[in-house]
């Protein structure tokens, strides 16, 4: 039995074209509807218990989860195509829209690794005593509440909570798992008679708690503190954020599901090789921290990791991927949309990108009070805002949108979207990437329906393989007369730039690369390069002892960045002894001219003759020379018990 689709038309508000739906999406369909959340509630309750069942109504989700718990059938799954689609100025022409939003709904999306996160209460309560000790007493029914006191006022005699004073240092870790370092560190004494009294202080204390409560009213101890799971800050001058960060901090004891969102390959990570350093975008632009250096690669901790994204957009070699959905599942849904949208009919889509807080909001606020979503224009609700990169641009673009517009919201960082917009719309050839930085849902309706009418590629491509390859063939497609693109700086894409003048084939280059792009030839002096494969994170430049090594941003679309050109040559040097060749002919030359009968080592002429010979013949030379180093001489005779008889005089003997 296959996924059946429940139409409503929402009291006669919308226009929903079933037999147009059902054929784009390969979904059956049900009639259509027009009050399954009341009057026809019973006609939802038996469709759900006959089949699995898609609700195209996401407003009433909850009621129709309630209803599946109460006929004992699993809740269904609901795709808003009213809001999104029909609630428009020209919701008359959504059908292929709503169809595209229904094939959406229909694919398997992976659900992500999770691990568990134990909270106890354990809560460390910091600020002043005229804040933190009212709420500790409020605190300390549900949580187990340590109050760090951060001046000096009188303690209250309430011991239902304890009492230090002290300053942190540093606060490292997340819900469940946070480490606080303390300066100045006293504990209450409880014993004795009048106000109570405090150990002498001490620096470095160190302790662990589940949950931090900040009233402080100073600078955050954390980094994008908002994005810190465990982490409560509020201004202790407004009693209703104190209040506010209080109720929900209860709620934080037991056991909770942390999505694992990255993965990473640190073999493949290009952050350094050999004390030598390369690329460190994802240090740079993690807001939370939660990437450190390791050596040669990064480590992510995914307790702190809050699954922006950005480091993911940013890598460019693919070490770090998303994995909560993976790309594979943002590219198939691409798809699942643009090939719906052409199949009902429909031309030139648009691709909205948005999150579900603040974009989900400006829709339904559109659709219900404002013009909506222009009929073309297509939401694409993510989690990861930033992480929606230039490759998943470019595999919107290649699978056959004509433009893309990403909603801000006012939580996400700006650096990354914009960086990577600027790429996209470099390798699609034109502007077809925008950010849109709005509040009001009516001028959101403005610009969509005000936007150019670009138009999509006439061949479609299918977005298969990884980040950079789906970027590769999209940027291909779209600008199939180009040979070379310019990309914008510190984009992931180039070509290695030698001064051959300056080289000397040393390859130290080639030894730290680490994608490959760069190699040699074993029978000849050369260095090879492969562009399709550079990084450019500047690895090889860096190492370079003669400077000669440039990078150059760009996007090479001919065949050439696919096989491995030579950047640079010399004839090799044949061995005065044997003739085999090896080394630099130049090279070979120099040293003999700046060390024959210059240095000790090698004053005499045959000495000076070993550089211009191969390894084995130098050897062989050394070992025949006059004073070879490997010489020993004749081994030493084995004396016998005769020759010690014969050394020692007979008077002695006898004495024996």
């Amino acid at each position: 039995m296959g996924t059946k689709l429940i139409l409503c038309d929402c009291l006669g508000s919308q226009s929903v074209d079933a037999p147009r739906i059902a054929e784009a999406s390969g979904l059956e369909v049900s009639r259509v509807h027009t009050n399954l959340c009341g009057a026809e509630a019973d006609a939802a309750a038996k469709l759900m218990e006959d089949s699995d069942v898609i609700v195209a109504c996401a407003q009433e989700s909850a009621f129709f989860e309630m209803l599946a718990e109460e006929i004992g059938v699993d809740a269904p799954a609901c795709v808003d195509i009213r809001d999104r689609a029909g609630w428009s100025d020209e919701g008359a022409q959504a059908a292929p829209k709503m169809a595209a939003l229904a094939a959406e709904a229909k694919l398997q999306i992976p659900m992500p690794k999770v691990v568990d996160v134990v909270s106890e209460g354990t809560c460390l309560l910091v600020g002043t005593g005229d804040t933190v000790f009212e709420a500790a007493a409020k605190l300390c029914g549900t949580l187990a509440v340590t109050v760090l006191q951060t001046d000096t006022s009188d303690v209250p005699a309430d011991r239902r909570f304890d009492v230090v004073r002290g300053a942190i240092r540093n606060l490292s870790g997340a819900l469940g798992g946070f480490k606080v370092r303390i300066d100045r560190f006293s504990m209450l004494q409880p014993g004795g008679r009048g106000a109570f009294t405090f150990s002498d202080p001490k620096d470095g204390a160190v302790s662990e708690c589940d949950i931090v409560i900040d009233l402080t009213g100073d600078q955050a101890m954390v980094p994008a503190p908002h994005k810190r799971e465990g982490y409560f800050r509020a201004d202790p001058r407004q009693p209703i954020m104190v209040a506010d960060v209080m109720a929900e901090a209860m709620q934080m004891v037991g056991t909770f599901e942390k999505p694992l969102y990255i993965a990473l390959e640190p073999a493949i990570c290009a952050h350094s090789r050999a004390e030598q350093a390369g690329c460190s975008k994802c240090l740079n632009i993690c807001p939370t921290g939660a990437i450190t250096s390791a050596g040669d690669h990064v480590a992510i901790d995914p307790m702190i990791c809050a699954g922006c994204g950005a480091c993911v957009a940013l890598c460019p070699s693919g070490a770090i991927t998303y994995d909560a959905p993976p790309v594979s599942a943002v590219f198939r849904r691409l798809d699942a949309l643009a090939t719906t949208y052409r199949k009902a009919g429909g031309t030139h889509p648009h691709l909205l990108v948005h999150d579900a807080e603040h974009g989900g909001e400006m829709i339904r606020l559109a659709a219900r009070f404002g013009r909506g979503l222009p009929a073309d224009v297509i939401p694409f609700e993510t989690d990861t805002l930033a992480g929606f990169g230039h490759a998943e641009m470019m595999a919107a673009l290649g699978c056959g949108f004509a433009s893309i517009d990403v909603l801000l919201a006012p939580k996400t960082e700006r650096d990354t979207p914009t960086v990577e917009a600027a790429l996209a719309n470099a390798l699609a050839g034109k502007e077809a990437v925008r950010l849109l930085d709005l509040m009001d849902p009516d001028a959101l309706s403005d610009a969509l329906f005000g936007a150019e009418q670009a138009k999509s590629i006439a061949t479609p491509n299918l977005p298969i393989g990884t980040r950079r390859q789906v970027a590769r063939v999209a940027a291909k497609a779209l600008n199939p007369e180009a040979d070379i693109l310019a990309l914008p700086d510190a984009a992931p894409y180039g070509a290695v730039l030698v001064n051959t003048d300056a080289c000397t084939l040393c390859l130290s280059c080639v030894s730290l690369c680490p994608s490959g792009a760069l190699g040699d030839n074993p029978d000849l002096p050369q260095l090879l390069f492969q562009e399709d494969a550079c990084l450019q994170c500047g690895l090889c430049a860096n190492i370079c002892p003669e400077d000669a090594i440039a990078l150059e941003p760009r996007m090479n679309l001919t065949d050439a960045a696919l096989s491995q050109v030579v950047l640079n040559e010399e004839e090799p040097f044949a061995c005065i002894e044997c003739g085999a060749l090896f080394g630099v002919k130049s090279t070979i030359e120099k040293i003999t001219e700046k060390l024959a009968g210059k240095h000790s080592m090698f004053a005499n002429e045959s000495a000076a003759k070993m550089i211009q010979m191969c390894d084995n013949c130098r050897i062989s030379a050394q070992y025949h020379s006059e004073n070879n180093p490997f010489a020993m001489g004749e081994p030493r005779k084995p004396r016998t018990t005769d020759d010690y008889l014969s050394d020692t005089p007979y008077s002695k003997r006898r004495d024996h």
